[in-house]
């Protein structure tokens, strides 16, 4: 099944997508060249002949789909460990962590994984909130992002407040600024539901925070908020 997809995926690239793909990453990216409907599609599909399987089975095949480092098909490995997100027992933490570190290579990868699969099994069990605060400690720059991305879905609802400026406080002078604007993109989620307290912590801090960083932050408030928290 892994190579009909392999094949698939071959079967619908073209060389435009591949070139603009590659106008979004610093960094040199395994792409077949695939628009991102097309791959959700074509892994979809497949997804049917593996639904009835275990997870332990359908995370191998997971497992399978990131070591070809392609995008398009680590996009397919995190849809089909989202489909079965009602099936999360805390055990699987391992599992996410590995894929995290062993195999995202890219921005792209990284948030397709941590908002949708990492960050539900974070709201399922919020006890492995202080395992994200150890990812935001690591010399891995896609740990360290995914620390902040895993929590974009659960800010956005107005969730786990104290833990997202303690992730803030960890990142705050990471000089990597994809890890930058991953954190700043959390507070500005955050900020939905909580501007004051996300307007104070920007505030307190705007001294030493990169610029990048809190550009994000404050992207979705007042005029007047952004003048002031842009303000040296």
């Amino acid at each position: 099944m892994i190579e009909k997809i392999r094949q698939e995926l071959k079967e619908n690239s073209d060389e435009h997508t591949k070139e603009t793909g590659q106008r979004f990453f610093k960094e040199k990216i395994k792409f077949y060249g695939v628009k991102t409907a097309v791959v959700s599609r074509i892994g979809k599909e497949h997804f049917k002949n593996i639904k009835g399987k275990s997870k332990t089975e359908i995370f191998s095949c997971c497992e399978e789909l990131w070591q070809s480092g392609y995008m398009e098909e680590s996009f397919i490995a995190c849809n089909w460990s989202y489909y079965i997100r009602k099936e999360y027992e805390p055990g699987d933490f391992a599992v996410f962590e590995k894929w995290v570190n062993s195999y995202v290579s890219n921005w792209a990868s990284c948030d397709t994984l941590c908002n949708h699969t990492v960050g539900a099994f974070i709201e399922m069990y919020p006890q492995y909130l202080s395992v994200l605060k150890k990812w935001a400690k690591s010399e891995n720059r896609w740990m360290r992002r995914a620390s902040a991305v895993s929590l974009i879905i659960p800010a956005k609802q107005g969730k786990f407040l104290k833990d997202i400026f303690e992730i803030a406080d960890i990142l705050l002078l990471d000089k990597d600024d994809l890890v930058q604007k991953g954190y700043g993109w959390m507070l500005k989620e955050a900020s939905r539901n909580n501007q004051k307290e996300v307007f104070d912590y920007v505030v307190k801090n705007k001294k030493i925070m990169p610029r990048t960083a809190l550009r994000y932050a404050i992207e979705k408030m007042p005029q007047e908020l952004k003048t002031e928290a842009m303000d040296k």
